[in-house]
């Protein structure tokens, strides 16, 4: 019986990370390409993981198996919101098919600072798209 279940989360796992991969590749822009790798792979690499403990039943690898499914679930958010961050303060373009740019005007570059209401002294020029044009 462990062994169907670690086999079905093997797969299951294969697939997250295969999407993953796919998301990737076929996603327009960083953010976009960010969002399918972070989440997708938490899942594919929590799911192998998880077969690693119901495949070998023991409790020191059990613990060491969850205990690292936790810090992915942790820190793969955190570090995807940070790297997007840095990337959105660098000018890295949006796709020209963005609708909407919620951060527009709120983060203060000189500061690095997110405020509620329109920064007044939009310093920083809007980035271009990959295609040249503005599209904030």
């Amino acid at each position: 019986m462990n062994e169907i279940i670690a086999s079905l989360l093997i797969v299951v796992g294969a697939l997250f990370m295969l999407l993953a991969a796919v998301g990737i590749v076929r996603m327009p822009d960083l953010f976009t390409r960010m969002q399918a790798a972070s989440k997708a792979s938490t899942l594919g690499v929590s799911a192998l993981l998880l077969a690693v403990a119901v495949h070998f039943m023991r409790l020191g690898i059990t613990s060491r198996a969850l205990v690292t499914v936790l810090f992915f679930f942790l820190t793969a958010p955190v570090t995807a919101h940070l790297v997007a961050r840095a990337a959105y303060f660098v000018g890295v373009p949006l796709w020209a098919g963005t609708i909407i740019d919620e951060l527009r005007d709120k983060y203060d570059p000189r500061t690095g600072r997110c405020e509620s209401r329109p920064v007044a002294h939009a310093a920083r020029p809007a980035p271009a798209t990959e295609h040249g044009a503005d599209q904030r």
